[in-house]
Protein backbone atom coordinates (compact mmCIF):
# COMPACT_ATOMS: atom_id res chain seq x y z
CA UNK A 1 0.00 0.00 0.00
CA UNK A 2 0.81 3.55 -0.61
CA UNK A 3 0.61 6.71 1.52
CA UNK A 4 1.27 10.69 1.96
CA UNK A 5 4.95 10.75 3.51
CA UNK A 6 5.44 14.68 3.54
CA UNK A 7 3.20 17.37 2.28
CA UNK A 8 3.30 21.34 1.74
CA UNK A 9 1.35 24.03 0.74
CA UNK A 10 1.58 27.83 -0.95
CA UNK A 11 -0.72 30.59 -0.75
CA UNK A 12 0.35 34.19 -2.40
CA UNK A 13 0.78 37.45 0.01
CA UNK A 14 -1.95 39.36 -1.70
CA UNK A 15 -5.31 38.98 -1.68
CA UNK A 16 -8.47 40.38 -3.71
CA UNK A 17 -11.22 41.20 -1.63
CA UNK A 18 -14.51 40.07 -3.34
CA UNK A 19 -16.49 43.16 -2.64
CA UNK A 20 -14.32 45.11 -5.25
CA UNK A 21 -15.84 42.41 -7.69
CA UNK A 22 -19.44 42.88 -6.29
CA UNK A 23 -19.22 39.02 -5.54
CA UNK A 24 -20.14 39.14 -1.73
CA UNK A 25 -18.21 37.73 1.32
CA UNK A 26 -14.54 36.81 1.07
CA UNK A 27 -11.20 37.27 -0.81
CA UNK A 28 -9.71 35.41 -3.30
CA UNK A 29 -5.71 34.68 -3.24
CA UNK A 30 -3.57 36.44 -5.93
CA UNK A 31 -0.56 35.23 -7.22
CA UNK A 32 1.66 38.52 -7.56
CA UNK A 33 2.89 40.00 -11.14
CA UNK A 34 6.26 37.60 -10.88
CA UNK A 35 4.77 34.23 -9.70
CA UNK A 36 3.12 31.89 -11.79
CA UNK A 37 1.82 27.79 -11.71
CA UNK A 38 5.75 26.90 -11.19
CA UNK A 39 7.23 29.05 -8.92
CA UNK A 40 4.38 28.20 -6.79
CA UNK A 41 4.53 24.41 -6.76
CA UNK A 42 8.32 25.56 -6.09
CA UNK A 43 7.32 27.06 -2.42
CA UNK A 44 5.08 24.07 -2.01
CA UNK A 45 7.40 21.49 -2.88
CA UNK A 46 10.34 23.16 -1.33
CA UNK A 47 7.75 22.86 2.51
CA UNK A 48 7.19 19.31 1.17
CA UNK A 49 10.48 17.81 0.84
CA UNK A 50 12.27 19.35 3.94
CA UNK A 51 12.37 16.40 6.27
CA UNK A 52 11.36 13.54 3.53
CA UNK A 53 13.53 10.57 2.34
CA UNK A 54 14.39 10.48 -1.37
CA UNK A 55 12.12 10.60 -3.94
CA UNK A 56 12.64 9.28 -7.89
CA UNK A 57 10.12 10.99 -9.65
CA UNK A 58 8.38 14.80 -9.77
CA UNK A 59 4.74 14.68 -11.26
CA UNK A 60 3.40 18.39 -11.91
CA UNK A 61 -0.47 19.11 -11.90
CA UNK A 62 -1.66 22.17 -13.22
CA UNK A 63 -3.96 23.90 -16.07
CA UNK A 64 -2.59 26.79 -16.45
CA UNK A 65 1.37 25.95 -17.72
CA UNK A 66 4.05 29.00 -17.81
CA UNK A 67 4.84 27.22 -21.30
CA UNK A 68 2.69 25.02 -23.89
CA UNK A 69 4.89 22.94 -25.33
CA UNK A 70 7.94 22.58 -22.94
CA UNK A 71 8.19 20.25 -19.53
CA UNK A 72 6.98 22.96 -16.96
CA UNK A 73 7.88 20.44 -14.17
CA UNK A 74 11.68 20.14 -15.46
CA UNK A 75 11.61 24.09 -14.28
CA UNK A 76 10.29 22.34 -11.08
CA UNK A 77 12.99 20.28 -10.36
CA UNK A 78 15.77 22.61 -11.28
CA UNK A 79 14.56 24.91 -8.96
CA UNK A 80 14.16 22.49 -6.24
CA UNK A 81 17.63 21.06 -7.10
CA UNK A 82 16.63 17.35 -7.57
CA UNK A 83 19.25 15.11 -8.68
CA UNK A 84 19.22 14.02 -12.86
CA UNK A 85 18.25 11.05 -12.34
CA UNK A 86 14.55 11.78 -10.99
CA UNK A 87 12.50 11.80 -13.39
CA UNK A 88 9.75 14.31 -14.06
CA UNK A 89 6.34 14.34 -15.81
CA UNK A 90 3.32 17.38 -16.52
CA UNK A 91 -0.40 16.34 -15.97
CA UNK A 92 -2.74 18.73 -16.96
CA UNK A 93 -6.00 19.60 -19.23
CA UNK A 94 -8.26 19.40 -16.36
CA UNK A 95 -8.45 20.68 -12.38
CA UNK A 96 -8.98 17.03 -11.89
CA UNK A 97 -5.16 16.83 -12.51
CA UNK A 98 -3.94 17.31 -8.79
CA UNK A 99 -6.03 14.43 -7.54
CA UNK A 100 -5.18 12.54 -10.07
CA UNK A 101 -1.43 12.96 -9.44
CA UNK A 102 -1.67 11.68 -5.92
CA UNK A 103 -3.71 8.33 -7.77
CA UNK A 104 -0.98 7.83 -10.34
CA UNK A 105 1.44 8.50 -7.49
CA UNK A 106 -0.01 5.82 -5.27
CA UNK A 107 0.66 3.51 -8.22
CA UNK A 108 4.44 4.40 -8.58
CA UNK A 109 4.77 3.89 -4.69
CA UNK A 110 3.59 0.32 -5.53
CA UNK A 111 6.28 -0.28 -7.14
CA UNK A 112 8.67 0.40 -4.39
CA UNK A 113 9.44 4.46 -5.79
CA UNK A 114 8.69 7.72 -4.28
CA UNK A 115 7.28 10.77 -5.84
CA UNK A 116 6.74 14.22 -5.18
CA UNK A 117 3.22 15.64 -6.19
CA UNK A 118 2.69 19.05 -7.11
CA UNK A 119 -0.65 20.44 -7.73
CA UNK A 120 -0.37 24.41 -9.12
CA UNK A 121 -2.51 26.74 -10.47
CA UNK A 122 -3.53 30.66 -11.24
CA UNK A 123 -7.01 31.14 -12.18
CA UNK A 124 -7.86 33.46 -14.70
CA UNK A 125 -11.57 33.83 -15.10
CA UNK A 126 -13.59 36.89 -17.71
CA UNK A 127 -13.69 39.90 -16.25
CA UNK A 128 -17.29 39.82 -13.97
CA UNK A 129 -17.49 36.40 -14.35
CA UNK A 130 -17.97 33.49 -12.09
CA UNK A 131 -14.46 31.85 -12.24
CA UNK A 132 -12.53 35.38 -11.76
CA UNK A 133 -15.15 36.25 -8.44
CA UNK A 134 -14.68 31.77 -7.26
CA UNK A 135 -11.04 31.55 -8.45
CA UNK A 136 -8.47 31.68 -6.66
CA UNK A 137 -4.28 31.40 -6.53
CA UNK A 138 -2.27 28.49 -4.91
CA UNK A 139 -0.10 25.61 -4.57
CA UNK A 140 0.22 22.06 -2.69
CA UNK A 141 2.34 19.57 -2.70
CA UNK A 142 2.51 15.69 -1.65
CA UNK A 143 5.40 12.92 -0.92
CA UNK A 144 4.36 9.60 -1.75
CA UNK A 145 5.46 6.43 -1.24
CA UNK A 146 5.48 3.60 0.75
CA UNK A 147 2.61 2.93 3.67
CA UNK A 148 5.12 1.82 6.55
CA UNK A 149 6.41 5.53 6.26
CA UNK A 150 3.19 7.45 5.59
CA UNK A 151 2.05 9.89 7.82
CA UNK A 152 -1.60 9.00 6.19
CA UNK A 153 -1.80 5.68 4.11
CA UNK A 154 -4.14 5.06 1.43
CA UNK A 155 -6.89 2.93 2.22
CA UNK A 156 -9.13 3.38 -0.62
CA UNK A 157 -9.66 4.73 -3.98
CA UNK A 158 -12.42 5.17 -6.95
CA UNK A 159 -12.01 6.66 -10.07
CA UNK A 160 -14.98 7.13 -13.22
CA UNK A 161 -14.20 8.78 -16.56
CA UNK A 162 -17.24 10.04 -18.07
CA UNK A 163 -16.78 12.65 -21.38
CA UNK A 164 -19.02 15.38 -20.08
CA UNK A 165 -18.63 19.53 -21.84
CA UNK A 166 -18.67 21.14 -18.47
CA UNK A 167 -16.05 23.45 -18.47
CA UNK A 168 -13.65 23.70 -21.46
CA UNK A 169 -11.22 25.90 -22.80
CA UNK A 170 -9.35 25.72 -26.75
CA UNK A 171 -5.63 26.59 -27.47
CA UNK A 172 -6.80 29.56 -28.85
CA UNK A 173 -8.90 31.48 -26.01
CA UNK A 174 -7.94 33.01 -22.78
CA UNK A 175 -10.92 32.12 -20.17
CA UNK A 176 -12.62 28.64 -19.79
CA UNK A 177 -15.93 28.30 -20.60
CA UNK A 178 -19.13 26.36 -18.76
CA UNK A 179 -21.99 24.90 -19.65
CA UNK A 180 -25.32 25.92 -17.73
CA UNK A 181 -25.13 24.45 -14.20
CA UNK A 182 -28.28 22.36 -14.29
CA UNK A 183 -26.91 19.88 -16.70
CA UNK A 184 -23.28 19.82 -15.25
CA UNK A 185 -24.64 19.08 -11.95
CA UNK A 186 -27.13 16.35 -13.11
CA UNK A 187 -23.98 14.13 -14.57
CA UNK A 188 -21.39 14.89 -12.55
CA UNK A 189 -23.49 15.03 -8.85
CA UNK A 190 -24.06 10.64 -9.40
CA UNK A 191 -20.84 10.26 -10.33
CA UNK A 192 -19.16 11.63 -7.25
CA UNK A 193 -21.62 9.73 -5.07
CA UNK A 194 -20.93 6.94 -6.87
CA UNK A 195 -17.30 7.38 -6.45
CA UNK A 196 -17.00 8.15 -3.22
CA UNK A 197 -19.52 4.93 -2.32
CA UNK A 198 -17.00 2.72 -4.56
CA UNK A 199 -13.78 4.18 -2.50
CA UNK A 200 -15.55 3.89 1.07
CA UNK A 201 -16.32 0.68 0.62
CA UNK A 202 -12.30 -0.30 -0.38
CA UNK A 203 -11.71 1.29 2.48
CA UNK A 204 -14.48 -0.68 4.01
CA UNK A 205 -15.36 2.54 6.44
CA UNK A 206 -18.96 4.28 6.28
CA UNK A 207 -19.31 7.64 5.97
CA UNK A 208 -20.41 8.22 9.48
CA UNK A 209 -16.63 7.21 10.31
CA UNK A 210 -15.09 9.99 8.28
CA UNK A 211 -13.45 12.73 9.78
CA UNK A 212 -13.44 15.18 6.78
CA UNK A 213 -15.12 14.68 3.77
CA UNK A 214 -13.52 16.95 1.03
CA UNK A 215 -14.95 17.76 -2.06
CA UNK A 216 -14.13 19.80 -5.41
CA UNK A 217 -15.82 19.96 -9.02
CA UNK A 218 -16.26 22.30 -11.72
CA UNK A 219 -19.67 22.44 -10.85
CA UNK A 220 -20.55 24.12 -7.18
CA UNK A 221 -23.64 22.61 -7.54
CA UNK A 222 -23.05 18.70 -7.70
CA UNK A 223 -19.86 19.26 -5.05
CA UNK A 224 -22.28 21.08 -2.80
CA UNK A 225 -25.22 17.77 -3.13
CA UNK A 226 -22.27 14.81 -2.18
CA UNK A 227 -22.47 15.71 1.97
CA UNK A 228 -26.38 15.34 1.38
CA UNK A 229 -25.84 12.08 -1.05
CA UNK A 230 -23.52 10.37 1.47
CA UNK A 231 -25.47 11.26 4.71
CA UNK A 232 -22.33 13.47 6.56
CA UNK A 233 -22.80 15.62 9.17
CA UNK A 234 -22.32 19.03 8.76
CA UNK A 235 -19.22 18.81 10.95
CA UNK A 236 -17.53 16.24 8.93
CA UNK A 237 -17.24 18.58 5.98
CA UNK A 238 -13.72 20.41 5.34
CA UNK A 239 -13.34 23.57 4.87
CA UNK A 240 -12.81 24.04 1.05
CA UNK A 241 -10.97 27.76 2.10
CA UNK A 242 -13.49 29.34 -0.69
CA UNK A 243 -14.05 31.90 1.40
CA UNK A 244 -9.63 32.90 2.62
CA UNK A 245 -8.34 31.71 -0.80
CA UNK A 246 -11.33 30.56 -4.16
CA UNK A 247 -11.05 27.69 -5.87
CA UNK A 248 -7.53 27.10 -6.90
CA UNK A 249 -8.17 25.31 -10.08
CA UNK A 250 -6.18 21.82 -10.08
CA UNK A 251 -4.11 22.35 -6.33
CA UNK A 252 -8.49 23.10 -5.06
CA UNK A 253 -8.49 19.32 -3.22
CA UNK A 254 -4.85 19.09 -2.36
CA UNK A 255 -4.83 22.05 -0.68
CA UNK A 256 -7.69 21.43 1.34
CA UNK A 257 -6.37 17.97 2.30
CA UNK A 258 -3.56 19.80 3.51
CA UNK A 259 -5.15 21.86 5.69
CA UNK A 260 -7.03 19.31 7.26
CA UNK A 261 -3.93 17.12 7.90
CA UNK A 262 -2.40 20.19 9.44
CA UNK A 263 -4.67 19.66 11.94
CA UNK A 264 -5.40 15.71 11.82
CA UNK A 265 -5.32 12.99 14.87
CA UNK A 266 -3.61 9.58 14.40
CA UNK A 267 -6.74 7.47 13.23
CA UNK A 268 -8.63 10.32 11.21
CA UNK A 269 -10.45 9.36 7.68
CA UNK A 270 -10.21 11.97 5.68
CA UNK A 271 -12.06 11.13 1.83
CA UNK A 272 -10.98 13.36 -1.41
CA UNK A 273 -13.73 13.72 -3.78
CA UNK A 274 -12.75 15.52 -6.78
CA UNK A 275 -15.27 15.71 -10.18
CA UNK A 276 -14.21 17.16 -13.71
CA UNK A 277 -14.89 14.90 -16.64
CA UNK A 278 -15.86 12.07 -14.19
CA UNK A 279 -14.40 11.91 -10.60
CA UNK A 280 -12.09 10.39 -8.41
CA UNK A 281 -12.17 9.54 -4.63
CA UNK A 282 -9.12 8.91 -2.21
CA UNK A 283 -9.91 7.50 1.11
CA UNK A 284 -6.89 8.07 3.49
CA UNK A 285 -6.19 7.21 7.43
CA UNK A 286 -3.81 9.18 9.33
CA UNK A 287 -0.98 7.50 11.37
CA UNK A 288 0.89 8.50 14.17
CA UNK A 289 4.05 9.90 12.71
CA UNK A 290 1.23 12.84 11.48
CA UNK A 291 2.94 14.63 14.17
CA UNK A 292 6.27 14.73 13.26
CA UNK A 293 5.77 14.98 9.76
CA UNK A 294 3.45 18.50 9.37
CA UNK A 295 5.46 21.29 7.67
CA UNK A 296 6.76 24.07 9.29
CA UNK A 297 4.33 25.88 7.39
CA UNK A 298 0.87 24.96 7.78
CA UNK A 299 -2.24 26.64 5.03
CA UNK A 300 -3.11 28.29 8.24
CA UNK A 301 0.30 30.22 8.27
CA UNK A 302 0.39 31.37 4.96
CA UNK A 303 -3.36 32.58 5.22
CA UNK A 304 -2.66 34.89 8.25
CA UNK A 305 0.67 36.26 6.33
CA UNK A 306 -0.79 38.60 3.42
CA UNK A 307 -2.22 41.74 2.30
CA UNK A 308 -5.68 42.42 1.19
CA UNK A 309 -5.81 45.68 -0.27
CA UNK A 310 -4.80 44.69 -3.69
CA UNK A 311 -6.85 47.27 -6.65
CA UNK A 312 -9.14 45.43 -9.18
CA UNK A 313 -7.12 47.37 -12.04
CA UNK A 314 -3.55 45.95 -10.36
CA UNK A 315 -4.93 42.52 -10.55
CA UNK A 316 -5.84 42.79 -14.10
CA UNK A 317 -2.58 44.30 -15.22
CA UNK A 318 -0.94 41.77 -13.27
CA UNK A 319 -2.95 38.83 -15.16
CA UNK A 320 -2.93 40.62 -18.77
CA UNK A 321 -6.61 41.31 -19.25
CA UNK A 322 -6.15 45.30 -18.70
CA UNK A 323 -4.34 47.29 -20.96
CA UNK A 324 -1.33 49.90 -19.80
CA UNK A 325 1.06 51.68 -21.21
CA UNK A 326 4.51 49.67 -20.37
CA UNK A 327 7.39 51.19 -18.79
CA UNK A 328 9.00 53.77 -20.82
CA UNK A 329 12.30 51.43 -21.00
CA UNK A 330 13.68 48.99 -23.70
CA UNK A 331 12.18 45.90 -22.98
CA UNK A 332 14.79 43.47 -21.42
CA UNK A 333 16.95 41.03 -23.49
CA UNK A 334 15.04 37.70 -24.18
CA UNK A 335 17.32 35.06 -22.11
CA UNK A 336 19.89 32.81 -23.94
CA UNK A 337 19.17 29.25 -23.71
CA UNK A 338 23.65 27.96 -23.44
CA UNK A 339 24.52 30.33 -20.29
CA UNK A 340 21.09 29.03 -18.61
CA UNK A 341 22.10 25.81 -19.06
CA UNK A 342 25.49 26.55 -17.83
CA UNK A 343 24.25 28.30 -14.57
CA UNK A 344 21.43 25.87 -14.69
CA UNK A 345 22.39 25.40 -10.49
CA UNK A 346 23.11 29.07 -9.47
CA UNK A 347 20.02 30.09 -11.13
CA UNK A 348 17.46 27.43 -10.51
CA UNK A 349 18.58 26.05 -7.70
CA UNK A 350 20.46 28.96 -5.86
CA UNK A 351 23.45 27.15 -5.53
CA UNK A 352 26.60 29.27 -4.30
CA UNK A 353 30.04 28.11 -3.46
CA UNK A 354 31.74 27.66 -0.40
CA UNK A 355 35.58 27.94 -0.13
CA UNK A 356 37.41 24.98 1.61
CA UNK A 357 40.59 27.16 2.30
CA UNK A 358 38.81 30.58 4.18
CA UNK A 359 35.37 29.29 4.30
CA UNK A 360 33.93 32.12 2.81
CA UNK A 361 30.83 31.75 0.48
CA UNK A 362 30.68 33.29 -2.69
CA UNK A 363 26.95 34.25 -4.68
CA UNK A 364 27.22 33.38 -7.77
CA UNK A 365 29.57 30.59 -7.62
CA UNK A 366 33.10 31.17 -8.47
CA UNK A 367 36.39 29.42 -9.08
CA UNK A 368 38.82 32.24 -7.56
CA UNK A 369 37.46 33.05 -4.39
CA UNK A 370 37.04 36.52 -3.62
CA UNK A 371 37.98 36.50 -0.35
CA UNK A 372 41.77 34.51 -0.07
CA UNK A 373 41.77 34.07 -4.29
CA UNK A 374 42.28 30.19 -3.56
CA UNK A 375 41.52 28.52 -7.40
CA UNK A 376 39.24 25.51 -7.60
CA UNK A 377 38.73 25.25 -3.74
CA UNK A 378 34.87 25.18 -3.84
CA UNK A 379 32.13 23.16 -2.67
CA UNK A 380 28.48 23.39 -3.58
CA UNK A 381 26.81 25.50 -0.59
CA UNK A 382 22.71 25.87 -1.02
CA UNK A 383 21.69 29.12 -0.74
CA UNK A 384 17.80 28.43 -1.09
CA UNK A 385 17.09 28.27 2.30
CA UNK A 386 19.35 30.97 4.00
CA UNK A 387 18.05 33.65 5.76
CA UNK A 388 19.14 37.53 5.19
CA UNK A 389 19.57 41.18 6.14
CA UNK A 390 19.22 43.97 4.05
CA UNK A 391 22.58 45.64 4.33
CA UNK A 392 20.81 48.39 2.11
CA UNK A 393 18.42 49.16 -0.42
CA UNK A 394 17.58 51.89 -3.37
CA UNK A 395 14.16 52.19 -4.82
CA UNK A 396 15.08 52.27 -8.52
CA UNK A 397 11.98 53.80 -10.50
CA UNK A 398 13.87 53.56 -14.24
CA UNK A 399 13.83 49.77 -13.79
CA UNK A 400 11.84 47.72 -16.00
CA UNK A 401 8.72 45.97 -14.20
CA UNK A 402 5.23 45.86 -13.78
CA UNK A 403 4.79 46.68 -10.27
CA UNK A 404 7.12 49.94 -9.93
CA UNK A 405 9.09 50.99 -8.34
CA UNK A 406 11.62 47.98 -8.11
CA UNK A 407 13.10 47.69 -4.56
CA UNK A 408 16.66 46.54 -5.33
CA UNK A 409 18.86 45.58 -2.07
CA UNK A 410 21.90 44.14 -1.12
CA UNK A 411 21.17 41.35 1.46
CA UNK A 412 24.04 39.52 3.96
CA UNK A 413 22.89 35.74 4.67
CA UNK A 414 23.51 34.11 8.21
CA UNK A 415 26.07 31.71 6.65
CA UNK A 416 27.62 34.02 4.78
CA UNK A 417 27.96 35.63 1.37
CA UNK A 418 26.45 38.66 0.44
CA UNK A 419 24.53 39.55 -3.13
CA UNK A 420 22.18 41.95 -4.82
CA UNK A 421 18.82 41.19 -5.40
CA UNK A 422 15.12 42.57 -5.89
CA UNK A 423 12.91 42.17 -2.91
CA UNK A 424 9.28 41.21 -3.34
CA UNK A 425 5.81 40.35 -1.69
CA UNK A 426 6.95 44.15 0.39
CA UNK A 427 5.59 47.77 0.64
CA UNK A 428 8.14 49.83 -0.33
CA UNK A 429 7.45 52.46 2.61
CA UNK A 430 8.42 49.51 5.26
CA UNK A 431 12.05 48.56 3.71
CA UNK A 432 14.01 49.06 6.36
CA UNK A 433 18.24 47.69 6.86
CA UNK A 434 18.46 45.33 9.35
CA UNK A 435 14.74 43.50 7.66
CA UNK A 436 14.76 40.31 7.71
CA UNK A 437 14.08 38.08 4.65
CA UNK A 438 14.05 34.85 2.86
CA UNK A 439 14.52 33.47 -0.26
CA UNK A 440 11.64 33.07 -2.93
CA UNK A 441 11.48 31.57 -6.46
CA UNK A 442 10.02 34.16 -9.06
CA UNK A 443 9.47 34.69 -12.54
CA UNK A 444 11.48 38.01 -13.37
CA UNK A 445 10.26 38.82 -16.95
CA UNK A 446 9.30 37.10 -20.47
CA UNK A 447 10.75 38.11 -23.59
CA UNK A 448 9.85 36.75 -26.64
CA UNK A 449 8.17 33.71 -24.92
CA UNK A 450 11.32 32.52 -22.80
CA UNK A 451 10.56 33.09 -18.67
CA UNK A 452 13.19 34.13 -17.34
CA UNK A 453 13.29 32.67 -13.48
CA UNK A 454 15.42 33.85 -10.71
CA UNK A 455 15.49 34.01 -7.16
CA UNK A 456 14.41 37.16 -5.00
CA UNK A 457 14.07 38.32 -1.65
CA UNK A 458 10.81 38.64 0.41
CA UNK A 459 9.82 39.40 3.96
CA UNK A 460 9.70 35.87 6.26
CA UNK A 461 6.66 34.84 5.77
Amino acid sequence: MAGIVRYGAYVPFFRLSRTALGAGKGERAVASYDEDAVSMAVEAGREALRGAPEIHGVLFATTSPPYAEKLNASTLHAALNLPRTVAAADLGASTRAGLAGLLLAADIAAAGRRSLVCASDVVIGAPEGARERLGGDAACAFVVGDDGEALARVIGRASLTDELLDTWRIPEERFPRAWEERFGAEVLAPLLREAAVRALQEAGIQPADLSALIVDSTNERAAASLPKALGVKAEQVADTLALSVGRSGAAAAGLALAHALDRAKPGDRLAVVVGADGADALVLEVTSRITSSRPTRTVARWLAAKRNDLGYQTYLKWRGILPFEPPRRPDPDRPAAPPMHRSEHWKYGFIGSRCTACHAVNLPPQRVCVACGAVDQMRPEPMADARCRIATYTLDRLAYSLQPPVVAAVVDFEQGGRMQCELTDMDPVQVAIGNELEMTFRRLFTVNGVHNYFWKARPQR
